[in-house]
């Protein structure tokens, strides 16, 4: 796997010009999407109470278990402040189990908890923990070079509605990446790279 540089000592005081931007921090890997948010000059939130999202410009869903996940965003009440968040234009970008939780369809027939993304998502499309890998992956709106994607029990998108747009498939053509007005989602974790070009996509949103 490729190597997480730690962690920088914590932020200051917030700088009102660099986009606020949260992750939810109820389980997953929020501390590798917080150095990529660094990286990029945005100021990442960690998001685990209501409060947590006032005067956020967009969220990351990150990566972990979605039915802990789930279950933890009704427990503190997040579900409906999230869709108020995307309702006012907020971007959003889910990664793996974040990619579950934005999806308005689950294969095996379990209720969605956001439905902002018009897809149905298989969940553990590749196997179990021990069949993890590492791919490098065409993305063509992100230029020529290959993104390096690591899927872990990762997702697989099965159907996607009219208006979504697909940017990357795996190589039996299901997609893994996928676009909706100012909702994304990958099936992969690119916070474990040193590759920012998704997290910058994600401030283009923002900035649109």
């Amino acid at each position: 796997m490729a190597q997480i540089r730690p962690a920088p000592a914590p932020l200051g005081a917030a700088d009102p010009a660099r986009p606020r931007i949260g992750i939810l921090a109820l389980q997953g890997d929020v501390r590798e999407h917080a150095i990529a948010l660094r990286d990029i000059s945005a100021e990442p939130v960690e998001v685990r109470l209501p409060r947590d999202l006032v005067g956020l410009d967009g969220l990351i869903l990150p990566g972990g278990e979605s039915t802990t996940m789930r279950k933890l965003i009704d427990l503190y009440g997040l579900r409906e402040p999230i869709l108020a968040l995307a309702r006012a234009g907020a971007p959003m970008y889910g990664t793996c189990a974040g990619m579950i939780l934005l999806a308005e369809r689950i294969a095996d027939g379990e209720e969605p908890v956001l439905g902002l993304l018009d897809i149905t998502v298989q969940r553990n499309a590749y196997g179990r923990q021990l069949d993890s890998f590492e791919a490098d992956l065409s993305i063509p709106s992100l230029g020529d070079e290959p993104l390096h994607g690591v899927f872990i029990r990762a997702p697989v998108v099965s159907e996607v509605g009219a208006d979504v747009e697909v940017l990357a498939r795996d190589p039996d053509g299901r997609p893994i990446a996928v676009r909706q007005g100012r909702v994304m989602a990958t099936a992969f974790h690119p916070e474990l790279t040193g590759d920012r070009r998704l997290h910058r996509l994600l401030l283009e949103l923002i900035g649109s």
